[in-house]
């Protein structure tokens, strides 16, 4: 039967490497599928992983309708097994409750890709709607790190390396030190993401701050 699976984890856990990655292994299995993907940081309708890796993919809009992409196909006789679709925390809750009607009534298999949480530790809208309808909800095995070196666990987003919490919910940037875009909007200076521990999210703590610091807890990063 077919499912829908929604595979989530922090910035930089591998989640659009293994969305290529299953894409790959069910073409080579005989199956036939559709890639999608929003606002990719490459800024092209592409599937991009930090490992170099990029597939072209359909980009999706407030418009964009996942029943009629599979029904098109399929009336004109192409075979339609799976729908990749990554960066799902941008699709809205109405599109999420298409995702899961074309795994109920069409029996297409839906594997959706993002992160949980904005840069404010609020779920975003697709995210939240796909961990109340998902059949299963998978966390990425590959951790993240935070500066201190333990687990990451928050999105953090910084202007000039320093933690902010105001702001338009989204602004396509990089992780830290990754070429991060310039800021949109009211934000002033050069807007990165950084993952963070909930420790030094709380408070507000990045590697920026540390390295001007100089503090002992970079030596002993799993210390107190």
């Amino acid at each position: 039967m077919a499912e829908l699976v929604f595979f989530t984890g922090t910035m930089d856990s591998g989640k659009s490497t293994l969305a290529l990655q299953m894409d790959y292994n069910h073409r080579a299995g005989g199956r036939r599928g559709l890639l999608f993907t929003s606002r990719d940081r490459s800024g092209e309708a592409v599937i991009s992983s930090r490992l170099g890796l990029r597939t072209p993919a359909i980009e999706v809009a407030a418009a964009t309708s996942f029943w009629d992409e599979v029904v098109r196909r399929r009336t004109h006789a192409a075979e339609v097994d799976y729908l990749i679709c990554d960066e799902a925390q941008f699709y809205t809750a109405a599109q999420v409750e298409e995702l899961a009607r074309v795994v109920d009534e069409l029996e297409v298999d839906v594997y959706a890709f993002g992160i949980g949480t904005d840069f404010r530790a609020r779920l975003f809208e697709g995210s939240r709607r796909l961990v109340e309808l998902a059949d299963r909800i998978e966390t990425l095995q590959v951790p993240t790190l935070c500066w201190c070196g333990r687990r990451a666990t928050h999105n953090a987003r910084t202007v000039d390396g320093r933690l902010v919490l105001t702001g338009e919910q989204v602004v396509v940037a990089d992780i830290a030190g990754r070429g991060p875009a310039p800021a949109d909007g009211a934000d002033q200076g050069t807007v990165g993401y950084e993952t963070l521990c909930r420790r030094h999210y709380m408070a507000g703590r990045t590697a920026s701050d540390a390295n001007l610091l100089g503090e002992a807890e970079q030596l002993l990063p799993f210390g107190d």
